[in-house]
């Protein structure tokens, strides 16, 4: 592989899932996103060579999907569309000043998910991150299932209150 490919590679990679959150944020229908999604990364490929390294990858590749979504609206111009395009504009805006400020919560919430208690945070990685129903956790804890609701309840309203606050202490 050439340097330029590699550097393409890399650079794609990295933010990927933030690209299709992007379109996917946009796009109602699923196979639509997708089909968008490719054609974008097909465009950015086709067209690496004018981005300059060192500028910001992702809004680059947001201008190419955001146009790719015109593209495909106009296209389905027939088709009931629920944005008009100034409206899609603003969204798409919206959405990319949110997703800046996912790292700075996935940090809150990290820092946050390691101050809680052991059992807190037990029930939290069994119901979020290794994805069991609220039944299984009960199972595995070892309580009622309206025990584990209740806990998961107020654990999630204490990360919440805790990352709000971590971000403020940030700002």
């Amino acid at each position: 592989m050439t340097d330029r490919t590699t550097d393409f590679l890399k650079l794609l990679t990295a933010h990927e899932r933030a690209l299709s959150l992007y379109v996917h944020s946009l796009v109602p229908r699923d196979s639509a996103a997708e089909d968008i999604l490719q054609q974008t990364k097909l465009l950015l490929w086709k067209h690496f060579d004018d981005f300059e390294m060192g500028t910001n990858f992702l809004a680059w590749a947001r201008k190419t999907a955001f146009h790719q979504i015109l593209t495909h609206r106009r296209q389905k111009k027939r088709e009931h569309l629920p944005l008009d395009e100034v409206s899609l504009e603003a969204l798409g805006a919206s959405v990319s000043e949110l997703a800046g400020e996912i790292p700075q919560r996935h940090d809150a919430l990290r820092h946050c998910l390691a101050k809680l208690p052991t059992e807190h945070r037990q029930l939290i990685m069994l119901r979020y991150f290794e994805d069991l129903e609220i039944e299984q956790v009960a199972e595995r804890v070892k309580r009622t299932e309206a025990a584990v609701y209740r806990a998961l309840s107020r654990v999630r309203m204490s990360l919440m209150e805790c990352v709000q606050q971590q971000i403020a202490a940030e700002a």
